[in-house]
């Protein structure tokens, strides 16, 4: 169990690797809101899910004492689980989201929330565009430069401009997405980034149909 604390306006999610059912079920004590990313090489909930249930609780923003005390009830809750559940974990239970893209802002091109002056000017409300289904042609922002994103998918390909269009000096969706961890703080965007791209995937009704979702991605 991997607990972080977050710095833009987001619900209280978890974040696995796999689909199994003893994973979700461990993901559903925490919150309905699940996304599933297949990791970064290094991280702690990559390195252990060949070996056991594993996930990342994202808390929101860090000094609230409601978020704090249900993360630890969430392990309290852990440390007496005797069993996972026998039955399957139902779609009508869990919110699940996939993880496509990470966007960030390269180091040369300088950004502000409000900053006319800036390379790029991300609107100031960014952040509550958390977890919203955005329509293609959301405006992200201004923009002074021609590109000044850089986008990738969980195989490191480019896909800026899969999702993403500049023109006429506006950053704006290509296409429908569900931003998580935008956030107004500039130097949590240049330590890892401006947010993650997602979207709502088919439930898998059993692990043989997680498995065969995972291959065909």
């Amino acid at each position: 169990i991997d607990i972080h604390n977050n710095t833009g306006i987001n619900p209280l999610y978890c974040v696995v690797n796999s689909l199994d059912q003893a994973v979700l079920h461990l993901a559903l004590l925490f919150s309905r809101t699940v996304v599933w990313f297949r990791g970064l090489a290094g991280s702690q909930t990559t390195a252990f899910s060949p070996l056991c249930p594993s996930l990342t609780l994202e808390c929101g923003k860090a000094g609230k004492p409601a978020n704090e005390e249900h993360a630890a009830n969430f392990v309290d809750a852990c440390l007496h689980l005797a069993q996972f559940p026998s039955h399957d974990v139902h779609e009508h239970d869990i919110d699940l989201y996939h993880t496509v893209a990470t966007v960030r802002v390269p180091s040369a091109v300088s950004f502000g929330f409000g900053d006319a002056l800036a390379d790029v000017d991300f609107d100031p409300r960014l952040d509550h565009m958390n977890f919203r289904q955005l329509d293609a042609g959301t405006a992200f922002g201004r923009t002074r430069v021609e590109f000044p994103l850089d986008v990738r998918d969980e195989g490191r390909r480019d896909v800026t401009e899969e999702f993403f269009a500049c023109g006429d000096g506006t950053i704006s969706l290509r296409r429908a997405s569900t931003p998580a961890m935008l956030t107004l703080d500039a130097r949590a965007v240049r330590q890892d980034c401006l947010c993650y791209l997602m979207e709502r995937i088919p439930f898998p009704h059993s692990e043989s149909a997680a498995r065969l979702w995972s291959a065909r991605l």
